[in-house]
């Protein structure tokens, strides 16, 4: 089965996709891996994107769906994939579907993790994590046993420098105008599920897979 997972930050999106990920045999693909492994690689589209980047340009979307298209082609794809988070616009998701169509695929279903605003930013604002060792705790829903300290090695606790709700609202803000044109799109198709993102792992998971088989 061939999916687009789209869900704002903090909505929980990577922990159902990692399940999914187990329970179907599938890989997780985001643009960031693919473009961080062509560079690492030194191919010859990550030679291109890094030209791009090294301009402080953004990388073409051309060069990113012939990314993508190349990543769709490896082995561990054939039987299905997670594209987390992309497209990200109409115009990346109508080249997606030209890709393809030219292949005799499509995309099967698109899942919407939907959140409230507000729960988003109580997730993420209170994150907090090891300075030492990367232990991730939260101030109310995984608090440490002592207040500012890792339990695990006892070193500090620190916030990202984005995660304060300022920043965290406007993320949410370009979600909301990125992503809803393009689930618009893929509406007209009837193959988006907007899935409940609020309440235990276990059961977003069963509403995410209950959709997947309707």
């Amino acid at each position: 089965m061939n999916l687009i997972f789209f869900g704002p930050p903090g909505a929980g999106k990577g922990t159902q996709a990692q399940r999914l990920v187990v329970d179907r045999n599938i890989p997780q693909i985001s643009t960031g891996d693919i473009l961080r492994a062509n560079r690492r690689e030194g191919t010859e589209l990550g030679l291109k994107a890094q030209s791009f980047m090294d301009q402080g340009l953004l990388v073409p979307d051309e060069l990113v769906i012939d990314m993508v298209g190349a990543r769709l082609e490896e082995a561990d794809c054939q039987a299905g994939y997670i594209l987390d988070g992309f497209p990200r616009t109409v115009p990346q998701a109508v080249a997606l579907d030209e890709l393809l169509e030219k292949r005799g695929s499509s995309i099967d279903k698109v899942v919407v993790l939907a959140v409230p605003d507000g729960l988003i930013v109580e997730r993420i604002v209170g994150r907090r994590s090891c300075a030492a060792c990367g232990a991730g705790f939260h101030v109310e829903f995984k608090p440490p046993t002592t207040a500012g300290r890792c339990d695990s090695c006892g070193a500090e606790l620190i916030q990202r420098a984005d995660d304060t709700e300022e920043k965290v609202r406007v993320r949410l803000n370009e979600y909301a105008h990125n992503t809803a044109p393009v689930a618009a799109y893929y509406q007209q198709r009837g193959i988006v599920r907007e899935i409940n993102g609020v309440g235990a792992m276990h059961d977003v998971y069963g509403r995410l897979t209950e959709a997947l088989e309707n």
